[in-house]
């Protein structure tokens, strides 16, 4: 950027496009207020503008001409979200009226503001640490309840309390061993190796390898899984998906092969997202359309999470049926067995027996029996603990998954080498190691290049 970008002003539309009841424009930046001051003409003449207090009037255009009446709110730095002066304009939510108001805003000195430009100036100005800015993507892009609580408990610094214990812990083991190198001597009384190594273990590995498994439960709420319905054709997997969905999603007729294309839906399962896919029916024949369609579901099968083999309890088993079986049984995958109301007992557990000695789940799609079992044995299969809605205090994302391994993997070379009376300088190598690791994680040594990485996936305006 030609200016340094303390001393820019920027300036975007925080609100969502389309119509709405209110289109909001955000500028922050030393030049917030001489640019209210210059387009804003308060109802009844007001020159001076308090902070945060909202005000009344309208906007007008180089020309005088008014473009709209809005509310207009000044924010006095440092007591504002980029700890700079901020003011929002808040005007109609017609898309036009919000363009051109901000037209009139980058016209009077502002520049557009880049994707999650304002919660970097939050973060660089030290109002939050990166966490907490990731935090507010997650909030962003949450897709259930789950995902929310997970996002506001990582907003308020949960995340951070835990990081900073471990750190806490790694540098009162580093005080002693700096002292031990300022003292070589006495090293050996210094060091204590089976105290420092339990206190590592303590206060440093075991919280550690607690994060890790949050991490995984922190995937699922935050990410979802992918749950492929497969079977051959005319087995009931439209009728499963429309009936999961509660609405007429995917087309349903008698004729075989009417799914050519995996369709692809979510739902909330117990505060999990669940991406859906309804696949095309899997045999031989010799459509090319069709074979494009069974392809794709092959792909869709190989990464999918979860497989809902469904079977047609009311046909009995076919070849179709053991060949497509014996291609998912590696995989994580219930049994179904769809139109239980044409199969008698017997049918049902010989279907069993076959693919489901340990126990199948019995459902009627076009009748929409026993699809909340099925979505309880869903949840089963991809909860990560016993209630992968347990109250966390945290969960880190990848990011902090992958710097936390590399912390752990230092911290359990540190403990060999208190076990082995390594030199005291080895040992400060090593706690400097992971102590680098875990400040990158809140921020505090994290490259340009990775900033720029997590900024980039925020909307513009936030």
């Amino acid at each position: 950027m030609a200016v340094p970008q303390k001393t820019e002003t920027i300036a975007a539309v925080a609100t969502p496009p389309g119509i709405g009841g209110i289109g909001i424009i955000r500028i922050s930046g030393p030049d917030a207020l001489p640019i209210l001051r210059r387009l804003f003409y308060p109802h009844g003449g007001h020159s001076a503008f308090q902070s945060h207090k909202l005000y009344y009037g309208t906007v007008r255009n180089s020309s005088g001409r008014v473009l709209d009446e809005i509310l207009a709110v000044y924010m006095r730095a440092p007591a504002t979200y980029t700890r700079e002066d901020v003011v929002e304009l808040h005007s109609h939510g017609s898309w036009l009226v919000v363009q051109a108001l901000l037209a009139e805003v980058l016209a009077a000195g502002a520049r557009p503001a880049e994707a999650g430009e304002f919660t970097k100036r939050a973060f660089l100005a030290g109002r939050i640490d990166l966490t907490k800015a990731e935090a507010v993507i997650d909030l962003l892009q949450a897709k259930t309840d789950g995902g929310v609580r997970l996002a506001v408990q990582q907003l308020q610094g949960e995340l951070l309390d835990e990081i900073e214990a471990i750190r806490e812990g790694l540098v009162r083991i580093l005080a002693v061993v700096e002292v031990a190198i300022d003292f070589p001597d006495d090293d050996v009384e210094i060091l204590e190796g089976r105290q420092l190594t339990a206190q590592l273990q303590q206060q440093v590995i075991a919280p550690i390898r607690r994060l890790l498994r949050l991490a995984d439960q922190g995937r699922v709420i935050r990410e979802g899984v992918h749950v492929v319905i497969a079977g051959r054709p005319n087995v009931g997997k439209s009728s499963l998906l429309n009936g999961l969905l509660r609405e007429d999603r995917a087309l349903v007729t008698s004729i075989p092969g009417t799914t050519r294309d995996t369709i692809e839906e979510m739902i909330s399962i117990r505060g999990i997202p669940v991406h859906l896919v309804d696949t095309a029916g899997i045999r031989a024949h010799d459509d090319r359309v069709e074979e494009l369609g069974i392809e794709r579901a092959r792909r869709k099968l190989a990464e999918a999470d979860l497989v809902l083999f469904l079977v047609d309890a009311g046909a009995g088993i076919t070849d179709q049926d053991r060949m497509l079986y014996d291609s998912i049984r590696e995989q994580k995958h219930l049994v179904v067995l769809n139109k239980i109301d044409l199969a008698d007992e017997d049918r049902l557990s010989e279907l069993s027996a076959v693919f489901a000695p340990s126990g199948s789940v019995r459902i009627s799609a076009r009748r929409l029996e026993g699809l909340e079992e099925l979505q309880e044995a869903i949840y089963r299969e991809v909860a990560v603990a016993d209630d992968v809605n347990e109250q966390l205090s945290c969960a880190p994302n990848v990011r902090h998954k992958a710097i936390l391994a590399t912390a752990l993997e230092a911290c359990i070379r540190l403990g060999k080498a208190f076990e082995l009376e390594e030199p005291a300088d080895l040992l400060a190598v090593e706690l400097q190691t992971a102590l680098s690791s875990l400040s990158d994680i809140v921020g505090l040594t994290t490259p340009e290049d990775v900033l720029e990485m997590i900024f980039s996936e925020f909307c513009i305006g936030k």
